[in-house]
């Protein structure tokens, strides 16, 4: 089985993708199941977060569509600070999602993409507070289905390796909550066309959730542009029965559903 579960679409503030035409192009790539997750980001981006009426409308229209074609699961990529809490558990109790994506994209509404979040501090600085940010976000929340490209800061730090060994504390932290809530995190193969020199997050941090017994893994290519979609999917399911995994999730309901790699 193929899925790809981290998609946007013109949803999202940074991409351009018509919902059917990445359909479409999931179709002829041989994909099994999508799981749509566009951004929201309250404190920085709130102006242009998905229009969520919009979006299911959207959605269950494709769903009718493409049913027994495709299957297309209605999923959101929350970039939750700590101050942004309440919006988000708001926003997942009106709305009926299949899958949700818990992502750190900006520590006190200054953002990593633009070096906003990084300026001024040295390199071990900005690395320790990103993790300890994520950290405090999944003591104190809990509705989402796992956490998305945990250490997305690698695509942002001009100063080049930071070893993870000088940060596996705090990840070790993360993935022990992640773990007791019942949660996941996911495998974001945009390292690829980052350029980065391993994967998302990195072997050593997937052989840490292994080892703890973190069995809800997603893989998603994160993509904003149709040749995005399901890159090299297939090699990261190796990957991970190579490290010793024997399964990966889809998801529906929130709720996790277990495929054999």
């Amino acid at each position: 089985m193929l899925a790809d579960y981290h998609i946007h679409t013109y949803f999202s503030d940074d991409s351009e993708c018509v919902m059917e035409d990445v359909i479409l192009q999931a179709l002829s790539l041989g994909l099994d199941e999508i799981a749509f997750t566009e951004h929201v980001d309250y404190g920085v981006k709130t102006d242009l977060n998905c229009d969520y009426k919009a979006y299911f409308k959207e959605v269950r229209t494709m769903q009718e569509k493409y049913r027994g074609k495709l299957t297309i699961k209605a999923g959101m990529e929350f970039g939750v600070q700590a101050h942004t809490i309440p919006f988000f558990q708001k926003d997942f109790e009106e709305y009926p999602f299949d899958f949700i994506i818990l992502s750190n994209h900006q520590v006190d509404n200054r953002e990593f993409w633009n070096y906003e979040f990084q300026e001024g501090r040295s390199q071990e600085e900005f690395q320790k507070a990103y993790y300890e940010a994520i950290y405090d976000v999944v003591q104190k929340y809990k509705n989402y289905s796992v956490l998305g490209h945990l250490d997305m800061i690698k695509r942002y730090d001009t100063y080049g390796d930071y070893p993870d060994e000088k940060i596996m504390d705090t990840v070790e932290k993360i993935l022990r909550q992640v773990i007791a809530d019942k949660k996941g995190i996911e495998i974001n193969t945009s390292c690829f066309r980052y350029g980065l020199k391993d994967l998302t997050p990195s072997r050593e941090i997937l052989k840490k959730y292994l080892e703890l017994g973190g069995r809800i893994i997603t893989i998603g290519s994160d993509s904003h542009k149709l040749d995005h979609l399901g890159n090299r999917i297939g090699e990261v399911k190796a990957i991970l029965k190579d490290m010793g995994f024997q399964q990966f999730c889809t998801f529906e309901n929130m709720v996790p559903h277990y495929h054999d790699l």
